[in-house]
């Protein structure tokens, strides 16, 4: 590619898109947000004045045939993840496509295929792991300090059940705790320990009054060498984002795991032989480090930190956990 900039085009007005991925394009080294686009074209043209975007288009289509388009972010409801990443593979786009990459594994690989057979990137939107913290974390554990890793817990919930029209509280949209928040300790405890759970044991509440879909749940993840992630996950429940590494030796504790405040509340703590400490981590914007990870991969050459192949392995455990959850079972992965 000649250009200096990876050229951004956006399916879509979501809220996530607008509060935080397109302002981290735009303060990328590598990115600027060329187009929007929307089913409601009034809704692209206010967006895109909003945000300092020069071009909005009134169907994803029109974006998908723009030659100035380079990439673009897919902020959709899930269920729409995979024919639209599908769609902008065989336009020649590479796709940042938001988490969780689609409603089942097979669908993950289907996207993954395309993207393959068209010859562009595709990323999923884990911000998270892209915050130097998860480089800070795994270098401590590397250490020796609070020894052998026994276990690890992780919890992401929030409180939004009284907006009943929510695009979370649609069955057939992939609606659910686990997909839109579950995915977070999930993946991190993939990412920590480097290998996949063997298997899954997963209880949550269905709820009636949001079209059935799981506003919690709480499960095990069991790795080898009986080490397992506990973890839960809400939609109707108090407000936490946390994550705690136990060792044989002491522990880490994350108060803002997944997604980060700009303040002292982003560091790490680490207590061991009685002493806890405060690492302090830059206070730098995931969202931005995200777009340069796939920017450098198109403009340079240099690898994704994380294959796509990632994305089909987290939606295997997410599979596993829905139909532990449904069947009331323990799966083996």
């Amino acid at each position: 590619m000649s250009q200096q900039k990876l050229r951004w085009g956006v399916l879509g007005c979501a809220g996530i898109a607008k509060r935080a991925v397109i302002p981290g394009i735009q303060q990328s080294e590598t990115g600027v947000v060329a187009a929007i686009a929307s089913r409601d074209e009034e809704k692209a043209k206010e967006t895109a004045a909003q945000l300092g975007i020069p071009t909005f288009y009134g169907s994803y289509e029109a974006l998908l045939a723009d030659d100035n388009i380079d990439a673009v972010y897919i902020p959709l409801p899930n269920h729409l993840h995979k024919e639209w990443t599908i769609r902008a593979a065989e336009a020649g786009k590479h796709v940042l496509c938001e988490k969780p990459a689609a409603l089942h594994a097979e669908e993950a690989e289907e996207m993954v295929a395309a993207c393959e057979k068209h010859g562009v990137k595709l990323a999923e939107a884990f911000m998270y792991r892209h915050h130097p913290r998860y480089a800070i974390i795994k270098d401590i554990i590397d250490s020796g300090e609070i020894g052998t890793i026994r276990g690890i817990h992780g919890a992401f919930t929030f409180n939004n059940a009284k907006d009943s029209n929510n695009v979370r509280y649609k069955q057939f949209m992939g609606g659910g705790s686990l997909y839109d928040v579950g995915v977070y300790p999930i993946s991190a405890a993939r990412l920590i320990l480097g290998q996949e759970p063997q298997a899954a044991t997963v209880h949550a509440f269905f709820s009636p009054e949001h079209d059935d879909v799981d506003m919690m749940a709480s499960g095990i993840l069991e790795f080898e060498g009986g080490v397992a992630l506990t973890f839960d996950c809400g939609m109707w429940a108090a407000g936490r984002n946390v994550l705690e590494i136990l060792g044989t030796d002491g522990r880490i504790e994350v108060p803002c795991a997944y997604v980060t405040r700009h303040n002292p509340e982003d560091n790490v703590f680490v207590t061991a032989k009685g002493q806890r400490r405060e690492v302090a981590v830059p206070y730098v914007n995931h969202y931005a480090l995200q777009a340069d990870d796939l920017g450098r991969s198109v403009l340079e050459g240099t690898p994704l930190r994380f294959a796509p192949t990632d994305a089909v392995a987290n939606m295997k455990v997410i599979d596993a956990c829905y139909t532990s959850a449904r069947t009331r079972s323990r799966v083996v992965l």
